[in-house]
């Protein structure tokens, strides 16, 4: 654990919704603390969603979170039906395929396949 990444913690303006969106999505669950705070549970790395006005995003300097999944074109579908959009559809690269989309808050993420 010595100088390994930990933690993330990301902005977003609706907590209730966003917990929403990853639990219909990607099936992870939330620990709250308070009205402003909860933790992920079960994403792959210890995470947490605080409140903020802020959106991150790889244009303006984010680390970009990307996810994996089995089946890109299920994840990329479930992630519209739930109000996420589609900001870059499937497309190649050295090791396999991947999109990016942006959540409720307009953050961007990108998920990822072989």
């Amino acid at each position: 654990m010595h100088h390994k990444i930990n933690y993330i913690e990301i902005p977003v303006k609706d907590i209730n919704e966003t917990k929403s969106f990853f639990t219909k999505v990607f099936s992870w669950s939330f620990i709250d603390y308070g009205e402003e705070y909860c933790s992920i549970s079960n994403s792959g790395i210890d995470a947490g969603f605080y409140k903020a006005d802020l959106t991150m995003s790889q244009s303006t300097g984010s680390a970009l979170i990307v996810l994996y999944s089995n089946d890109l074109e299920d994840t990329q579908t479930k992630i519209k039906q739930h109000g996420g959009e589609i900001t870059k559809a499937i497309f190649s690269f050295p090791g396999g395929r991947r999109f990016h989309f942006t959540d409720l808050n307009n953050n961007e993420y990108a998920v990822w396949s072989k």
